[in-house]
This record gives structure tokens, C-alpha cells and sequence, in this order.
């Protein structure tokens, strides 16, 4: 019996199919449900959709939402001071109990566990705004929202960081090992018994208090992700997305001062300034003074001078960059040097209307109308070196006056009181003709004092 022919090359493509991770993969009829994070997209979308649908027809009891609210207060801080600031960052200490209760309250959230949240979360801050980074916002809004959850992604993408300090710690080995359990109990039980043992209301302590308002932590959680590279400002660094904004700070207990947390992220704040909205902070600086017996400890905060050198940086860019937009005058370094011989010959053989202030020569034959001290008195200054004339021998000329002049320059007097100095210095670095241009160069320190007759 003749053996079937082989195709080599189908073989290959079949090889080269399975060897590209799903998310690689166009999307077909046969393959779209293995783009799909399935026991995420339970968790996230579809337990909470089937909650929503459950209100209509579940009475919401003045207790219930009590506590409804009040668990979602908890288990929100179970991420922002305990998954987040605790174990993602090391921002302080804390002793045995409390760290037990942040694990249980971040198990409610229904986030993941400690050591799954903690290593993605790294990941992000070491490799924010590129492909390496888990849930980055170059990937689009949607996805660093919640796109990330719901999909399948590569791990093999995924930038790698150290955990070890998180798996030396029981507490979140055990809560790995045993998350299924913890994050049933934490997240649905748990609200649905103290609603159920102390009012009676088992059903709405479940819809309510659990899945809604895991739902509500989710989102808000979330939006650290999402809007907080999103909106906002950048006070610190604009190199990457992450931004500063108070709406964000609000839906997230404190955490939307976001682009501070990235410049110094083992600081325990994030809202720097005392008005800045961020419970999270002051919750751990309270439970650090509790008298005898504190629960939290060794809070780091980053040295303010480099807190400062850093939005002072940032204040800068800002300026220089309005700066750029304005008209300074031609820098001293693009202009031409001209004898004292031949300005004068300008002036009087060609009828240039040009004055010499402080070493640089001016060209204010478009301005004589405008002078506010008359055609006259500008006029006499033409050909002349008209230093002291305009730094007090006459008048006192403005700050204004000096920036209008700037714009007047077409030259540079040789031997001009040592501009030719300054010119090769400003031209030296782009950096230090940043620094200067600000400085009139007409304006002489003391100003000159006019001839006064006998």
C-alpha cells in the first residue's frame, strides 16, 4: 500500500501557528474564545454584570448599605495600603495582625493574589509605557483599563522583576497558595454573614456588599492603571505617562498623585501637600501613633530636596519652553562683528539709523516714531555710543525697554566692552545660552554717570 504524499510546507505553517502565543494570532472563528482570560473575565466582567441584574430585584436595606460601604472602604485599602504601598513597594512596616487583615481585605477585592498583584505591579514600574509593561497605556486606554484582564497575553512579553522578598513572606505564600479560598470567603461570604447574622439580610449582604461592591473596588482600582497615565498633570517628570489629578486621587483613596509615585515610589505618600486627598496616607501615618502597640512602622518618606530639585526641573522645562516661543533678539553669537569706523559711516554716509548700547549695536530706524521721549531724543543718540544715555545718564530705560531693545540687535561693536568675550562664552554650549538669554545685556550693572558741565 503507497504511503500518502507530505506536505512540508503545511507542516511548517501549522508548526509556526502553534509556536505564536494566541494574542499573536489574527482573530478567527476558531481561535477568538482563546484570546479570552476566562476566569478573569468571570470575575471581572461577568459575576458583576450578573450582580447588577440581581439589584432589580434585591432590596437594598439602610444596613446593608452601610456596610456595604464600609467593606468597600477596606478592602479598597487592602490594595492601596497593603497589596500596593505594602508589598509592591516596601513603602513601611507593619506588624503581624495588621498585615493579616490587609491580606484578607485584598483578597475582597477580588485583584489577585498579593504575589501575582506585587509582581505585575513591579513590572509596570520597571517597564512603564513599553511593551514589557503588563498593562501599559501605549496599548490604549481600554486595555490598560481592563483589556489587559480579560485577554490572554504572552507571558513571555511581560518584563521580569524580583519577588523574592514576597515569597520569603508566609503571609504571602499562604495567601497565594490558598487565594481560590480566600478570595470566595474575603469577597462573598464574609459581607454576606455580617449582613445575614446581624439584620437578617443574607441575600442583599451578598449582592451588595459582596459583589457590587467588589465590583466598585475593581474599577476604581483600575483606573490607577488607566486614568492616572491618562489625565492630569506631570509636576516631576514628563518623560512617561503617569500624571497627577485630583479626580483620580478621589476614586482611588489617594492614589492618583501618580506621577509622584513614579518618580519615588518607596515613599509612602502620594499626595505630598497636606490639602492633596489621600486617606490611604494618612490611615498608615495614624496607625503608626497608636499608643503602645503602633501597626505600622518605619514609614519612608524621600528626601524633600530632591522632591523639590525635581518639580523645580519640571517648572523649568515649562519656562524654557515658553520661552522658546518668544522673540529674544538674534543670539550675540550669530551676529556680525562691525568696526566703531564703519558704524559711523553707516550712520552718516548710508542714513542707518543705528545706536550702540552696552557694546551691541541696534538698529532703531523702525522705532524713532515710537519713542516714547520724542523723535528727538532718540535721534540724537544715532552713531553714538548711547550707553549711558539709556542705563541713567538721561533715563533709567525699563525692564520692557530692555527687551524690546533686544530685538533691535544687528551687531556687535568690536572691543565693545568686552562683548566679543561674552559672545564666544553664550556660544559655547546650547545649555548655557539657555541659562543667559534671560540677561540684558544692555543693562549695566551701575549705571553710567552722565557729564555734568562745571
Amino acid at each position: 500500500m503507497e504511503s500518502l504524499p507530505s506536505f512540508p510546507e503545511a507542516t511548517a505553517v501549522n508548526a509556526t501557528s502553534k509556536s505564536i502565543h494566541v494574542s499573536q494570532q489574527p482573530i478567527t472563528l476558531h481561535n477568538w474564545y482563546k484570546k479570552i482570560n476566562w476566569l478573569n473575565t468571570t470575575l471581572v466582567v461577568l459575576i458583576p454584570t450578573f450582580g447588577l441584574y440581581l439589584t432589580h430585584s434585591t432590596p437594598l436595606k439602610r444596613p446593608t448599605l452601610l456596610w456595604s460601604i464600609l467593606y468597600y472602604f477596606c478592602t479598597a485599602f487592602g490594595i492601596t495600603g497593603g497589596y500596593h504601598r505594602l508589598w509592591s513597594h516596601r513603602c513601611y512596616s507593619a506588624r503581624l495582625p495588621f498585615r493579616l487583615f490587609l491580606a484578607f481585605t485584598g483578597a475582597g477585592a477580588i485583584q489577585g493574589s498579593i504575589r501575582w498583584w506585587s509582581a505585575n505591579h513591579r513590572a509596570h514600574h520597571r517597564w512603564t509605557d513599553t511593551m514589557k509593561d503588563p498593562y501599559s497605556v501605549m496599548r490604549g486606554l481600554l486595555f490598560s483599563h481592563i483589556g489587559w484582564m480579560v485577554l490572554n497575553n504572552d507571558p513571555k512579553v511581560k518584563g521580569r522583576t524580583d519577588i523574592s522578598d514576597l515569597d520569603s513572606d508566609p503571609i504571602v505564600v499562604w495567601q497565594h497558595k490558598h487565594y481560590g479560598k480566600c478570595l470566595l470567603f474575603a469577597a462573598w461570604v464574609f459581607p454576606m454573614l455580617v449582613a445575614g447574622l446581624g439584620w437578617g439580610d443574607w441575600w442583599g449582604g451578598l449582592v451588595y456588599a459582596g459583589i457590587i461592591r467588589a465590583c466598585f473596588v475593581q474599577q476604581a482600582t483600575f483606573c490607577v492603571n488607566s486614568l492616572a497615565h491618562w489625565i492630569g498633570e506631570q509636576p516631576f517628570d514628563d518623560r512617561r505617562s503617569p500624571r497627577d489629578h485630583v479626580l483620580t486621587a478621589l476614586v482611588t483613596m489617594g492614589e492618583g498623585y501618580h506621577n509622584f509615585h513614579h518618580e519615588f515610589p518607596s515613599d509612602y505618600r502620594n499626595g505630598i501637600i497636606w490639602y492633596q486627598y489621600d486617606p490611604t496616607k494618612w490611615l498608615i501615618f495614624l496607625l503608626s501613633k497608636i499608643p503602645l502597640l503602633p501597626q505600622t512602622y518605619s514609614l519612608k518618606t524621600f528626601r524633600s530636596n530632591e522632591i523639590e530639585k525635581g518639580r523645580l526641573q519640571q517648572q523649568q522645562k515649562a519656562l524654557d519652553k515658553k520661552r522658546l516661543a518668544l522673540d529674544w533678539g538674534a543670539p550675540l553669537a550669530q551676529l556680525p562683528v562691525i568696526d566703531w569706523d564703519d558704524f559711523r559711516a553707516r550712520c552718516t554716509e548710508e542714513g542707518a539709523a543705528l545706536v550702540a548700547i552696552a557694546g551691541i549695536i541696534h538698529d532703531v530706524s523702525t522705532f524713532v516714531a515710537e519713542h516714547p521721549g520724542g523723535k528727538t531724543l532718540i535721534k540724537s543718540a544715532i552713531g553714538k555710543d548711547a550707553t549711558a544715555l539709556f542705563n541713567g545718564g538721561v533715563y533709567e530705560h525699563s525692564n520692557a525697554a530692555h527687551n524690546l531693545l533686544s530685538t533691535m540687535r544687528v551687531g556687535v561693536l568690536r572691543g565693545g566692552q568686552e562683548v566679543e568675550v561674552w559672545k564666544k562664552q553664550w556660544a559655547s554650549t546650547e545649555g548655557q545660552e539657555k541659562a543667559k538669554v534671560l540677561k540684558q545685556v544692555t543693562r549695566v550693572e551701575k549705571p553710567a554717570v552722565a557729564a555734568v558741565a562745571a
